[in-house]
């Protein structure tokens, strides 16, 4: 299979995003109000792009007291429908009870992820980039029904009280419903106008009393791509080459065509689709087609032959990514150094629901319903293919069923794959459903690599020199994000987490040697700290064994210009009991620290160990990512995301055979079962600082502090994932 299959030639055609007007009402009728709020998100988002000074529209009110709050942000199980919605409710001063949340339309004037220039979520950055802009939709929306209230009762708008949904003053009382007409009519306030709540104030933020507002997924109601019906709707399955590269030579459908309720079977770029009246037959049918395919193209290596050429390149000089002072000249000059080599292998997204999507293609236009996480990137990339304007391409988003990125693939693979059987069959709409085996085996990974770190080391046993070398595929390389992330060929998410080391090291150096391998890859769930939190931490580790130090002492001597980890270590520690809780015989504990995604996880993991069997019995985390807005999510996102670290420390590999891939589903490539989850306790750094991102940076930690435990229980160091003692 082509990596690039889904690609297309078509000149690109930027959205366009001049609009940059300033507060006003966008519609105002006697069905209610919307409130379209622009807002000076730039001196409220930091590092944000000029093209942040966009439109916001996020609340909406109507005469039976409904508060509709458009999210846009895909809701994935992270929690934004909660998370989101009570940054507005703060400051509108709603009673949560009257909110409603729907995913916002595609429309990048109003709805850009203000940290990613374009509507999408990823990054952990949904609630960094719209914590300020939302409370300020939230407040600039109770100004204009506070000055509709003054209007109706003739009172000073000062005096007037806001209370859960509910305005008065004196013998005066309306609902936020019964004013909503006359607050339209308002004219919005000017940004500097308006005067957010101080931390002291927060009502909602920073409760666990909110409900969770994803609504429907409690008794099964909720709306997944799957659960989508249309009227005369067809179901699509894709059969793909067995190795990537490989294209159609010939094939014969006849049979499958014979079967019961298959329409069509024709060949797209990604391979043959098999169009029917439901997935079973369309499925059934699939497995009918006799196919040749040329693997001229094809990549056929094995991952252990890639991996082997990796070690080696590991060996050589890269290309610098970093460079503070001689650090190779220290290195070369040094009596006391340590040097290990880890590996880590592909990995699949594995989210719970497979990739799937419904499209209609009309003349001109197209219509698609599916869980959406890179809005206008999709939208953009569908125009393209069918040669039309993005805003004749309408996207419906709906829930999707877990991402971890594979659902922001920058190529739009399966969302184009959908389109591009849907119009072969116009005015049809057509659910292209993908089997977790066609993922597995055909979808897109987290890239493998091999790393070399190497370090000089004083009489203390600390390090004077640190060198990491690093290689493997780009994830950015070739796609339309490679000019905001490659810099003279070095892709930054392949070296993240050891470029700007955290710690204090005064000569360093991080070489990338970038691999050309016909694997399609992608960003998976925090992306390149996958790898480099794991080789840095179980690094330092190792230097602190050397040096007899205490891990966390050993840490905390070299943490002296990041007070930000060193707290939040300090928080760890302290709850796990280190140096003051005996663990029974046979167990280990380790720790790891790393900041992704704008904010710091600790963790520190307890195993017990049986031969060479071992259990993860408890992890005790701490986070510093600023304000919790709401600290039930929270726990919930560091959980989800230490279980599914643990899923790649333990046992997730994806194999290659002769360039095939060996895993096909859950029972060879399995994730994290109940009975394999230790307990986990979330602790949370107090702080008045601006939300960072939740969803991603408990992940990278897991491993190395469950490696490290290991290595406290056996003496073994592990350096490649998924761990095994020898």
């Amino acid at each position: 299979m082509n990596p690039n299959r889904f690609s297309t030639n078509t000149a690109a055609t930027d959205v366009d995003a001049g609009r940059r007007t300033f507060l006003k009402v966008a519609t105002a009728s006697s069905a209610g109000m919307m409130l379209g709020v622009s807002l000076d998100v730039q001196s409220q988002a930091n590092n944000v792009a000029d093209t942040a000074l966009e439109y916001n529209a996020f609340v909406s009110i109507t005469p039976d007291n409904v508060v509709r709050i458009y999210i846009k942000h895909l809701e994935m199980g992270q929690g934004v429908y909660t998370g989101l919605a009570t940054c507005v409710a703060e400051e509108l001063d709603a009673d949560w009870s009257q909110i409603v949340c729907e995913h916002a339309p595609v429309d990048l004037a109003r709805y850009a992820n203000l940290l990613m220039g374009q509507q999408g979520t990823g990054g952990s950055t949904a609630m960094a980039n719209s914590f300020m802009q939302l409370r300020r939709a939230g407040a600039a929306t109770r100004a204009m029904l506070v000055a509709a209230a003054a209007e109706r009762w003739q009172v000073p708008a000062n005096e007037i009280n806001v209370t859960e949904g509910v305005l008065s003053h004196g013998n005066h009382q309306a609902s936020f419903g019964e004013l909503a007409v006359d607050a339209a009519r308002q004219s919005a306030p000017a940004a500097d106008t308006l005067v957010l709540k101080t931390p002291d104030q927060f009502r909602l933020i920073g409760s666990e009393t909110t409900l969770r507002k994803d609504v429907g997924k409690h008794n099964g109601t909720a709306i997944y791509t799957q659960d989508v019906q249309l009227p005369g709707m067809l179901t699509a399955v894709v059969a793909h080459a067995p190795r990537f590269g490989a294209k159609v030579s010939t094939f014969d459908a006849s049979t499958a065509l014979a079967r019961k309720g298959v329409h069509h079977v024709f060949e797209i770029n990604s391979g043959i689709a098999v169009v029917a009246d439901d997935y079973w037959t369309a499925t059934k049918a699939r497995e009918l087609l006799q196919i040749e395919w040329d693997e001229g193209s094809a990549e056929t290596r094995s991952s252990t032959t890639l991996l082997q050429q990796y070690r080696e390149l590991v060996e050589t000089r890269g290309a610098v990514a970093e460079q503070h002072g001689d650090a190779a000249g220290t290195l070369a000059a040094a009596s006391d150094k340590m040097e290990l080599v880890f590996e880590f292998p592909y990995l699949a997204h594995a989210q719970m629901e497979p990739v799937n999507c419904v499209a209609q293609v009309n003349e001109g236009s197209a219509e698609l319903w599916y869980g959406c996480q890179s809005a206008t990137g999709d939208q953009r990339m569908i125009s393209l293919l069918l040669g039309t304007r993005p805003e004749n391409v309408k996207i419906n988003t709906v829930f999707a069923g877990g991402g971890f990125g594979r659902r922001a693939n920058p190529q739009a693979d399966y969302v184009l794959e959908a389109v591009n059987i849907a119009r072969q069959i116009p005015a049809t709409p057509v659910k292209l459903v993908w089997s977790r085996e066609d993922d597995m085996q055909g979808g897109f990974y987290r890239p493998a690599y091999a790393h070399k770190l190497s370090a000089a080391l004083d009489a203390q046993g600390n390090p004077s020199a640190f060198q990491a070398r690093i290689a493997g595929q780009s994830i950015m390389a070739g796609t339309s994000m490679a000019a905001m992330m490659v810099t003279n060929g070095i892709d930054n998410t392949s070296v993240e987490g050891l470029t700007e080391l955290s710690y204090d090291v005064p000569e360093r150096q991080v070489e990338l040697h970038t691999t050309d391998v016909g694997i399609p890859v992608q960003w998976w769930r925090s992306v390149g700290n996958t790898h480099t939190a794991f080789s840095k931490e179980v690094f330092i580790d190792s230097l602190a064994r050397k040096a007899g130090v205490d891990p966390i002492e050993y840490r905390l001597s070299l943490l002296g210009n990041n007070p930000r980890e060193a707290a939040v270590l300090k928080l760890a520690a302290e709850k796990a009991g280190w140096g003051t809780r005996q663990l029974p015989e046979g167990w280990g504990r380790g720790v790891a620290v790393h900041t992704s995604f704008g904010s710091t996880v600790a963790e520190i993991a307890e195993v017990s160990v049986q031969g060479n069997s071992f259990k993860v019995e408890r992890v005790v985390a701490a986070i510093d990512c600023g304000i919790a807005v709401n600290p039930s999510i929270i726990r919930a996102q560091v959980e989800g995301a230490i279980a599914y670290g643990l899923s790649a420390a333990l046992q997730d590999e994806l194999t290659l055979t002769d360039g095939m891939v060996d895993q096909s589903n859950f029972h060879n490539y399995p994730v994290l079962r109940m009975n394999a989850m230790p307990v986990v306790e979330t602790y949370i750094l107090p702080s008045n600082n601006a939300p960072s991102g939740v969803g991603e940076p408990g992940t990278p930690p897991i491993a190395p502090a469950v490696a490290n435990a290991l290595a406290d229980a056996t003496g073994q160091t592990l350096t490649r994932l998924p761990l095994r003692l020898a």
